[in-house]
């Protein structure tokens, strides 16, 4: 009896605790943190990282801006995170060798300078005040220098007399009609003056440009993220000694930018990853080579480099002996292939490692045995680890999560991980893997009190014979035999890869099931995650293969007798943004839509979005071109849109430029014209990062915003 009696105790004891859990609100948003960066101390007895929160923005209640700082936990013992930086945000932080300072880089009059911290004790003291700003802190193996970069705009460039003291000019054109030879660059050393000479008045000319009286563009890529952008820009690296007041050194060169440069192990070289071509505008070729040097940038070689190809992510084996790498063609939708070489070899002793999937942050482990790297894969990202001597890949964690930021020193493995139940935490194991033990708090505490939905994972094949992975959330309050509206989230890219270890979705997913919401989502052909075959499934159809992937996808779901198919809904952003548009030309099942900063009119995109070469990649040609032109104009929505009657909401960022913003006035318009249920709403200052890493009022105000759209047209 008295066992009897504990049971049911302890039965109602968990039913009780289930039932006092509440529902994710739009606000958890807020509380989430962020875990990044994370790098080991050189004998990996301590691991740095980067933890962001949002906080109130001033005196406002409304707006929270981000705030990143250092912290650091001992992985040995009883490991407990300790912060290390407050205030102003921190970031980047880099070990010294000896282990008893981080390198961090902070903001600092609007640009970005190196600080050093030791970890004896003591405030944190500004090594770098450089004009062009300080990032990317890397210390030489001695620990007597740092490595750092720094982007140098071109009249900067151009003046400057230490970096540029013969005055020099580009060797490859600025492509500025008229001036083959960049004759017009000479302005710059003479006086501005309307009623000059010529050179005095191109003087002048230039300086309402630097006033911002006119915008003059002569560069093909004239987009950033945010803005229409007619200068011109170089990534250039640096070593400054560790004591503040010390003068930087230039170790790059030239009008040229280089995307990573670090020490070799013995300190004495450095390697080298960028493009130089004397004869071609930065903004034409897409090649990429990998260089070596001395360590004050002297006796610049190559190493890897081929027409056609492109040569990323170098990375020296702890002996300095081996370098991996990674490699492919140019101007195609590919994956690229890793491979090893002897860094004293050439392109003919490239051992290939083959795995096909997108690999990124290549490690060596300390017996240059394997390679270890994340991948996404099946909806998770797990991390790998490769045998280079056998070419066996290992994979380490699972597809039901995925692994950020990591780092392995010593067999001693430490990494982020977010999975259904919790967006970000640290873990701590052995270098396979095994063994692992969460060793953060960050967002345990307020996610164990939330009433979560666990996606369910499940597969099709599609008319092609390709095997579709969907993942189905029933509503946290589900009831057997009641139905619930279904949402259909479409994902981006188009190839990205979703599934139960995306971090930029685990808000509003539990978001949407917590209002009683079913939400499928699925990974159409087209995305990445499950090899080059499957991500080039759908080269010249964006529209019409994936669509019927996705809808596929809700159909099994509502085949499972719970959704109600009278409250059936759509969103997705950038390519699902086009994709919820094409849908709702060809299929009128959806009760209400939602397109955010998507794209509609292919050939306005060329033109208008930074994302522009996906138009050749994946419709075989350009705009003017015949046949281009008429697979651009079949695959685009604006073609299709008298066929749109669906309720629809439309967002866009006002500062869009990744696939701009005029193509979502033509189809609001368009469909007002048409005298069509559309709401149109603008985001001012909104990059197309805004759902991610933008103002988070914003961030509140769209997913509210979609929500009570919704409302309207299912109750």
């Amino acid at each position: 009896m008295q066992r009897l009696m504990i049971c049911v105790w302890l039965l109602f004891s968990l039913t009780m605790r289930g039932q006092n859990k509440q529902p994710v609100t739009v606000t958890d948003m807020l509380k989430i943190r962020s875990i990044g960066e994370v790098t080991l101390s050189p004998d990996g007895s301590k691991a740095a990282f980067t933890v962001t929160t949002k906080e109130n923005d001033g005196d406002s209640k409304l707006d929270y801006k981000y705030v990143s700082q250092l912290w650091m936990v001992s992985t040995e013992g009883n490991p407990t995170p300790r912060q290390l930086t407050a205030k102003e945000s921190a970031g980047q932080p880099a070990w010294s060798p000896d282990g008893k300072q981080l390198a961090f880089v902070r903001t600092v009059d609007n640009k970005p300078q190196i600080f050093l911290l030791s970890l004896d004790g003591g405030e944190a003291i500004q090594l770098t005040k450089f004009r062009y700003g300080a990032s990317a802190p890397k210390w030489r193996p001695d620990g007597q220098q740092i490595l750092f970069a720094a982007n140098i705009s071109l009249p900067e460039l151009l003046k400057d007399s230490i970096l540029n003291a013969d005055h020099a000019l580009p060797a490859w054109s600025l492509e500025k009609p008229g001036f083959t030879h960049n004759e017009q660059l000479k302005a710059a050393h003479a006086k501005p003056n309307a009623d000059g000479t010529l050179e005095e008045v191109r003087a002048y000319l230039d300086n309402n440009i630097t006033d911002k009286k006119a915008l003059v563009i002569n560069k093909l890529d004239f987009q950033d993220e945010r803005n229409i952008n007619g200068n011109l820009s170089f990534n250039q690296y640096f070593v400054t000694g560790i004591k503040p007041g010390e003068v930087p050194a230039a170790v790059t060169h030239g009008f040229y930018s280089f995307a990573k440069v670090d020490f070799t192990p013995d300190g004495k070289q450095l390697l080298l990853s960028g493009h130089i071509d004397s004869a071609q505008h930065p903004d034409r070729p897409q090649e990429n080579e990998i260089y070596i040097a001395n360590g004050d940038g002297s006796q610049l070689r190559k190493i890897l480099g081929e027409g056609g190809k492109q040569f990323i992510s170098p990375t020296l084996s702890p002996s300095g002996k081996w370098l991996a790498f990674q490699f492919s063609r140019v101007n195609q939708i590919t994956i690229p292939q890793l491979a090893i070489m002897p860094v004293e070899g050439s392109a003919k002793d490239m051992i290939v490692l083959p795995f096909d999937r997108v690999k990124g942050d290549l490690l060596w482990s300390g017996d240059e045995k394997y390679l270890y790297f994340t991948a996404p894969s099946n909806g998770g990202i797990p991390l790998y680890k490769l045998d280079v001597s056998t070419k066996k890949v290992e994979q380490l964690t699972d597809h039901n999560s995925g692994v950020g930021s990591f780092d392995v020193v010593n067999n001693k493995l430490v990494f982020v991980k977010t999975e259904p139940a919790n967006p970000f935490e640290l873990y701590l194991a052995n270098a396979s893997g095994q063994n692992a033990q969460r060793i953060s708090n960050f967002n345990e505490p307020w996610v164990q009190g939330k009433q979560l939905s666990i996606p369910e994972k499940k597969t099709f094949i599609n008319n092609k014979g390709m095997t579709i992975e969907y993942w189905v959330m029933k509503p946290v309050n589900y009831e057997p035999g009641k139905k619930y509206p279904l949402l259909l989230e479409i994902h981006g890219g188009p190839s990205v890869m979703w599934g139960p270890g995306e971090t930029t979705m685990w808000h509003e997913y539990q978001f949407f099931c917590s209002k009683g919401y079913g939400v499928v989502y699925c990974n159409p052909r087209g995305s990445g995650g499950y090899g080059e075959t499957f991500m080039r499934a759908n080269l010249n159809d964006w529209g019409k293969g994936p669509t019927s992937d996705v809808l596929a996808a809700v159909d099994k779901a509502v085949a499972e007798g719970w959704a109600d198919t009278s409250k059936l809904l759509v969103t997705g952003g950038s390519y699902a943004g086009y994709l919820v548009a094409w849908i709702i030309g060809h299929d009128h099942r959806f009760k209400a839509a939602c397109s955010q900063r998507g794209v509609y009119d292919l050939s306005t995109f060329f033109g208008e979005g930074n994302a522009w070469r996906l138009v050749p990649y994946y419709f075989g040609g350009y705009p003017w071109e015949p046949t281009a032109k008429a697979n651009l104009q079949r695959e685009s929505p604006i073609t299709y849109v008298q066929n749109i009657t669906t309720p629809y909401i439309i967002f866009h960022g006002d500062n869009d430029r990744r696939t701009g913003f005029v193509e979502s006035e033509m189809l609001y318009r368009s469909l007002k014209v048409l005298g069509r249920p559309v709401e149109y709403v603008r985001q001012p200052n909104a990059t197309h990062e805004i759902t991610r890493s933008g103002d988070n009022r914003q961030r509140i105000d769209q997913m509210l915003r979609t929500w009570e759209f919704f409302e309207r047209w299912i109750n």
